[in-house]
This record gives structure tokens, sequence and C-alpha cells, in this order.
């Protein structure tokens, strides 16, 4: 198995389920594979509790990542002060079926291979007491090279930190990528945090996310949008920011 073949499924994937009215929320995915076996998921089970991939799925060898970037327009649509606006609320909802059917697709095409594999939701699995899940697609996909975290605790690539993630445990060997230099420009020393100030809220400080006030206010856009399907969300501190679409630090090793 190559990670040409698995890259290749997904495009096709996304680009047939997004044909016609859909096509224009989102662009091209990111795809990126971790090693079951790099420590840092042991690392990150310690800090916070996530569950290693073995643990999910015995004998795995690679865990892969995909990020489906939001359009240009979602993005600038959600930029102004005030409740969520409607387009970023559906795009959350329709980019999270879309990663719901693709893991649950592309685990059953990897097992007619022979390998076994589960499909992990983007949504789900989280704790309200907590404020955790138990396995975090953000950390999968920094360990496997797609990114970095922002102030905002958004994971940043590429294609900025506008868009939703999903990953999938598998025992195909799949080669693991390199991880990335720091993209946050306030953590590699710049002056930014524009995400701070986006949140008009104080949930988001230089200190960190106060995940209970967040929630908060994602609960009232939920609430807002109900006729929509209940959608928690907010991210005003991931647009108009200079993440939102690209990486703001070029990359090099």
């Amino acid at each position: 198995m190559r990670n040409e073949e698995v890259a290749s499924w997904i495009e096709r994937f996304v680009v047939s389920y997004g044909a016609g009215r859909l096509a224009k929320w989102w662009r091209k995915p990111l795809f990126a594979v971790a090693s079951a076996s790099d420590p840092l998921f042991n690392f990150f089970k310690k800090l916070h509790g996530f569950a290693e991939p073995r643990e999910l799925v015995e004998g795995a060898r690679s865990v892969i990542v995909v990020f489906l970037p939001f359009a240009k327009w979602v993005a600038v649509s959600n930029e102004s002060p005030g409740p969520a606006s409607k387009e970023w609320a559906r795009a959350y909802l329709e980019a999270n079926r879309l990663l719901h059917r693709m893991g649950e697709g592309l685990a059953k095409w990897l097992r007619r291979g022979g390998f076994k594999s589960t499909s992990i939701p983007p949504t789900g699995g989280f704790s309200l007491e907590e404020f955790k899940a138990e396995w975090s697609h953000r950390h999968a996909a920094y360990i496997a090279g797609l990114g970095t975290f922002g102030v905002h605790g958004l994971l940043i690539t590429e294609q900025g930190c506008c868009g939703r993630l999903t990953s999938l445990i598998t025992q195909a060997p799949l080669q693991s990528g390199r991880r990335l230099r720091e993209l946050c420009l306030h953590k590699a020393g710049e002056d930014c945090l524009k995400c701070v100030e986006k949140c008009a809220w104080s949930a988001l400080t230089p200190r960190g996310l106060d995940k209970e006030k967040c929630y908060e206010v994602c609960l009232a856009n939920a609430k807002r949008y109900e006729d929509l399907d209940y959608p928690d969300v907010c991210g005003k501190c991931a647009c108009g920011v200079p993440c939102s679409l690209r990486s703001p630090l070029k990359q090099g090793f």
C-alpha cells in the first residue's frame, strides 16, 4: 500500500461527493500519515489522556489524517463581529458529513485490502465535564506533520486553519511524514495575537482558551441555527487572521 494510492482515493471521494452544489464549499483536501508507534502519541496520552492508536486498533501501523479546508468565501463570511455566520455553520455541518462518510469508505477500502482499519468521526466522543475527547484529530495531525498549533488551539496547515479534520487508524504500512516547523506567527516570535483580538467574549487570551466560556458561545450559535441541525460553532478566532487560509510562515527543512 502506497501513500499515493490513499491520497488518490481521498481526492476522488471529495470530488465525487461535492459534485454540484457542494463543490464550492471547500478546497482540495490535505492528507498526512503518522506512524502508530510515534512516541508523541504516548506523550499526549500522559499529558491529555488521549488514547494511543494501538489501543483502538490492534496491530495498528499508521494513522491517516485528512484536513478539508473551507473555501475563502466561507471564512470571509464569518469575519464580522457577532454570531457565527450561517454559511460558516453550514460549512461545518457539511464538512463533518463528508468526512464521516469518507472515513467509513476509506476504512472499508483498506479492509478489503487486508488491513484492519477504523475511522474516527470528525465529531463525537466529547466529554462536557472535562471538555476533551478520547481521541484528538488535531494532535494526530500535528504528529503526522499536517500543521502546528496556533494560539487559538487550532491546527494551522499550509492551507490555513479554517476547515475540518478527521483521522483513521489502520494496519496498513504507510510512509509517515515529517513534522513542520512553527506556523503560528506569535509562537515563532513575531507580533500577532490577531486571533485573541477576534474573540469578543474573552474566552481566548494569550494564556490560553477558557473552554467552558467558548462552548457557551458555541451553544448560543447552535440555538440560533437550530434549523440547520444544531451546529455548535463559532470560529471567529479563525477568520480574518493571518493563518485563516494559508500558512503565514514559509516552510523549510
